[in-house]
């Protein structure tokens, strides 16, 4: 057995960090689901608001990296009472287990979900071996 010693600050002092930056330089982490198919892997996100293009998508290997930027909305003669809405900059970094085939990737936007299908390579989908009869 390992006796491992973690620091109590260590948290404390990550959570003033990000207190501490400006609200221009903070950067949300966006929450998905991620879905293994036999063939591809599919990523779920819910990003209300923002249109296609606003939405950037990046597959390397077997990481896929999604950012963007909720905007905030400009509502006239109005007091905000609440403001709960997320609003700046977000991105996430997933690290799937097997290569992707980057060329065949398709990505949708409706109704404020966002869907990624990113299919495996051919080398991690899995083979069906037949035997013969001898």
């Amino acid at each position: 057995m390992m006796t491992m010693y973690v620091s109590p600050h260590r948290h404390t002092a990550r959570a003033r960090r990000l207190v501490n930056q400006s609200p221009e330089n903070r950067e949300m982490r966006l929450a998905v689901d991620v879905m293994d198919n036999d063939d591809a892997y599919e990523i779920k996100a819910l990003v209300p608001g923002l249109e296609t293009d606003e939405i950037n998508i990046e597959v390397l290997n077997n990481t896929v990296a999604i950012r963007g930027e909720f905007k905030e909305l400009d509502v006239e003669d109005s007091k905000t009472l609440r403001s709960e809405l997320p609003i700046g900059r977000f991105s996430r970094v997933i690290t799937l287990p097997t290569k992707l085939d980057a060329t065949n990737a398709e990505a949708k936007l409706k109704n404020g979900v966002f869907t990624l299908s990113v299919p495996k390579t051919e080398d991690h989908k899995p083979k069906v071996i037949k035997v013969k009869a001898a």
